[in-house]
Protein backbone atom coordinates (compact mmCIF):
# COMPACT_ATOMS: atom_id res chain seq x y z
CA UNK A 1 0.00 0.00 0.00
CA UNK A 2 2.60 2.41 0.79
CA UNK A 3 4.01 1.56 -2.73
CA UNK A 4 0.86 2.21 -4.09
CA UNK A 5 0.82 5.80 -2.64
CA UNK A 6 4.55 7.27 -3.64
CA UNK A 7 4.21 5.59 -6.66
CA UNK A 8 0.51 7.41 -7.24
CA UNK A 9 2.35 10.82 -6.39
CA UNK A 10 4.94 10.42 -8.19
CA UNK A 11 3.47 9.05 -11.40
CA UNK A 12 3.85 11.21 -14.73
CA UNK A 13 0.15 10.40 -15.05
CA UNK A 14 -0.23 11.91 -11.18
CA UNK A 15 -3.57 14.24 -10.58
CA UNK A 16 -4.59 16.74 -8.16
CA UNK A 17 -7.07 14.34 -6.55
CA UNK A 18 -4.47 11.21 -6.81
CA UNK A 19 -2.52 13.60 -4.96
CA UNK A 20 -4.77 14.22 -2.05
CA UNK A 21 -5.71 10.30 -1.63
CA UNK A 22 -1.62 9.14 -1.83
CA UNK A 23 -0.61 12.02 0.44
CA UNK A 24 -3.63 10.90 3.02
CA UNK A 25 -2.80 6.93 2.55
CA UNK A 26 1.04 7.58 3.27
CA UNK A 27 0.38 10.01 6.29
CA UNK A 28 -1.64 6.77 8.09
CA UNK A 29 0.72 3.64 6.58
CA UNK A 30 3.65 5.53 8.06
CA UNK A 31 1.96 6.27 11.59
CA UNK A 32 0.24 2.78 11.90
CA UNK A 33 2.62 0.18 9.96
CA UNK A 34 5.02 -1.33 12.39
CA UNK A 35 2.05 -0.81 15.04
CA UNK A 36 0.01 -2.87 12.84
CA UNK A 37 2.89 -5.62 12.17
CA UNK A 38 4.06 -5.40 16.00
CA UNK A 39 0.43 -5.57 17.25
CA UNK A 40 -1.70 -7.67 14.47
CA UNK A 41 -4.60 -6.76 16.72
CA UNK A 42 -5.12 -3.51 17.00
CA UNK A 43 -7.65 -2.52 15.72
CA UNK A 44 -6.81 1.12 15.48
CA UNK A 45 -4.09 0.21 13.70
CA UNK A 46 -5.97 -1.77 11.88
CA UNK A 47 -8.63 0.15 10.69
CA UNK A 48 -6.20 3.12 9.78
CA UNK A 49 -4.06 1.05 7.67
CA UNK A 50 -7.48 -0.50 5.27
CA UNK A 51 -8.66 2.79 5.13
CA UNK A 52 -4.80 3.97 3.73
CA UNK A 53 -4.59 0.89 1.51
CA UNK A 54 -8.14 2.19 0.10
CA UNK A 55 -6.95 5.28 -0.35
CA UNK A 56 -3.66 4.21 -1.75
CA UNK A 57 -5.95 2.09 -4.13
CA UNK A 58 -7.98 4.87 -5.77
CA UNK A 59 -4.76 7.30 -6.01
CA UNK A 60 -2.70 4.77 -8.40
CA UNK A 61 -6.24 3.71 -10.01
CA UNK A 62 -6.43 7.41 -11.20
CA UNK A 63 -2.54 8.06 -11.56
CA UNK A 64 -1.42 4.18 -12.36
CA UNK A 65 1.85 3.06 -10.90
CA UNK A 66 5.63 2.84 -12.13
CA UNK A 67 8.98 1.44 -11.95
CA UNK A 68 9.23 -0.49 -8.43
CA UNK A 69 5.69 -2.02 -9.74
CA UNK A 70 7.01 -3.00 -13.49
CA UNK A 71 10.38 -4.81 -11.55
CA UNK A 72 7.91 -6.37 -9.02
CA UNK A 73 6.10 -8.43 -11.75
CA UNK A 74 9.13 -10.78 -13.13
CA UNK A 75 10.18 -11.17 -9.43
CA UNK A 76 6.62 -12.30 -8.32
CA UNK A 77 6.10 -14.29 -11.62
CA UNK A 78 9.71 -15.95 -11.92
CA UNK A 79 10.35 -16.53 -7.64
CA UNK A 80 6.86 -16.67 -6.50
CA UNK A 81 7.67 -13.85 -4.27
CA UNK A 82 3.68 -12.05 -2.85
CA UNK A 83 3.39 -8.95 -4.44
CA UNK A 84 3.90 -6.07 -1.37
CA UNK A 85 7.08 -8.35 -0.64
CA UNK A 86 8.18 -7.62 -3.88
CA UNK A 87 7.31 -4.33 -4.01
CA UNK A 88 8.85 -3.56 -0.43
CA UNK A 89 12.14 -5.19 -1.62
CA UNK A 90 12.40 -2.70 -4.41
CA UNK A 91 11.07 0.50 -3.14
CA UNK A 92 13.69 2.03 -0.94
CA UNK A 93 16.55 1.39 -4.31
CA UNK A 94 14.12 2.77 -6.67
CA UNK A 95 13.21 5.69 -4.91
CA UNK A 96 16.52 6.61 -4.35
CA UNK A 97 17.29 6.06 -8.12
CA UNK A 98 14.25 7.60 -9.58
CA UNK A 99 14.50 11.18 -6.69
CA UNK A 100 16.54 13.57 -8.97
CA UNK A 101 13.54 13.32 -11.66
CA UNK A 102 11.15 14.70 -9.13
CA UNK A 103 12.90 16.05 -5.69
CA UNK A 104 9.69 17.98 -4.90
CA UNK A 105 7.35 14.89 -5.21
CA UNK A 106 9.47 12.35 -3.21
CA UNK A 107 10.30 15.72 -0.59
CA UNK A 108 6.51 15.82 -0.70
CA UNK A 109 6.19 12.11 0.36
CA UNK A 110 8.76 12.58 2.79
CA UNK A 111 6.99 15.72 4.58
CA UNK A 112 3.51 13.41 4.26
CA UNK A 113 5.10 10.35 6.10
CA UNK A 114 6.54 12.67 8.63
CA UNK A 115 10.38 11.58 8.14
CA UNK A 116 10.97 15.41 7.59
CA UNK A 117 9.84 18.58 8.09
CA UNK A 118 7.95 21.33 6.22
CA UNK A 119 10.93 23.52 6.91
CA UNK A 120 13.60 21.01 5.53
CA UNK A 121 14.93 21.48 1.74
CA UNK A 122 14.06 18.94 -0.81
CA UNK A 123 17.32 16.90 -1.30
CA UNK A 124 17.47 16.31 2.97
CA UNK A 125 13.64 15.79 3.44
CA UNK A 126 14.63 12.90 -0.17
CA UNK A 127 17.55 11.77 1.77
CA UNK A 128 15.38 11.34 4.52
CA UNK A 129 12.83 9.34 3.10
CA UNK A 130 15.21 6.99 1.40
CA UNK A 131 16.46 6.41 4.97
CA UNK A 132 13.08 5.94 6.27
CA UNK A 133 12.57 3.30 3.81
CA UNK A 134 15.47 1.23 4.54
CA UNK A 135 15.07 1.62 8.20
CA UNK A 136 11.25 0.72 7.83
CA UNK A 137 12.88 -2.98 5.49
CA UNK A 138 14.93 -3.63 8.00
CA UNK A 139 12.34 -3.00 10.86
CA UNK A 140 9.98 -5.15 9.78
CA UNK A 141 12.69 -7.54 8.63
CA UNK A 142 11.29 -7.49 4.41
CA UNK A 143 14.23 -9.83 2.94
CA UNK A 144 16.35 -9.55 -0.28
CA UNK A 145 16.25 -11.79 -3.02
CA UNK A 146 18.94 -13.54 -1.63
CA UNK A 147 17.59 -13.89 1.48
CA UNK A 148 14.34 -14.83 0.60
CA UNK A 149 16.33 -18.34 -0.92
CA UNK A 150 15.70 -17.22 -4.42
CA UNK A 151 18.58 -18.86 -6.22
CA UNK A 152 21.58 -16.93 -7.26
CA UNK A 153 22.11 -18.67 -10.52
CA UNK A 154 18.56 -18.46 -11.40
CA UNK A 155 18.04 -15.41 -10.62
CA UNK A 156 21.12 -14.14 -11.83
CA UNK A 157 20.47 -15.68 -15.80
CA UNK A 158 16.78 -13.64 -15.53
CA UNK A 159 17.98 -10.36 -15.31
CA UNK A 160 17.81 -9.79 -19.23
CA UNK A 161 14.11 -11.43 -19.32
CA UNK A 162 12.83 -9.65 -15.97
CA UNK A 163 13.88 -6.71 -17.43
CA UNK A 164 12.31 -6.60 -20.64
CA UNK A 165 9.21 -7.99 -18.82
CA UNK A 166 9.55 -4.84 -16.57
CA UNK A 167 10.04 -2.60 -19.22
CA UNK A 168 7.04 -4.06 -21.28
CA UNK A 169 4.52 -3.62 -18.37
CA UNK A 170 4.29 -0.24 -19.36
CA UNK A 171 4.58 0.76 -15.49
CA UNK A 172 8.07 1.73 -15.58
CA UNK A 173 6.85 4.77 -18.76
CA UNK A 174 5.03 6.57 -15.55
CA UNK A 175 7.89 6.79 -13.61
CA UNK A 176 9.71 10.17 -12.86
CA UNK A 177 13.16 8.73 -14.48
CA UNK A 178 12.39 6.39 -16.92
CA UNK A 179 15.10 3.81 -17.01
CA UNK A 180 17.09 2.06 -20.08
CA UNK A 181 17.36 -2.05 -19.55
CA UNK A 182 20.70 -1.87 -18.27
CA UNK A 183 19.85 0.12 -15.47
CA UNK A 184 16.97 -1.75 -14.68
CA UNK A 185 19.50 -4.93 -14.75
CA UNK A 186 21.79 -2.80 -12.44
CA UNK A 187 18.66 -2.61 -9.88
CA UNK A 188 17.87 -5.95 -9.98
CA UNK A 189 21.42 -6.50 -9.38
CA UNK A 190 21.83 -3.97 -6.28
CA UNK A 191 18.44 -5.31 -4.79
CA UNK A 192 19.85 -8.09 -4.90
CA UNK A 193 21.77 -8.95 -1.10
Amino acid sequence: SLTHAIEAYVSKRASPHADALAKSAMRLIWQNIRTVCAEPDSRPAREAMMLASTQAGMAFSNSSVALVHGMSRPIGAFFHVPHGLSNAMLLPAVTAFSAGAALGRYADCARAMGVASDDVGDQSAVAALVDALNNLNADLKVPTPKAYGIAEEKYMSLLDTMADQALGSGSPNNNPRIPTKEEIIGLYRQVWS
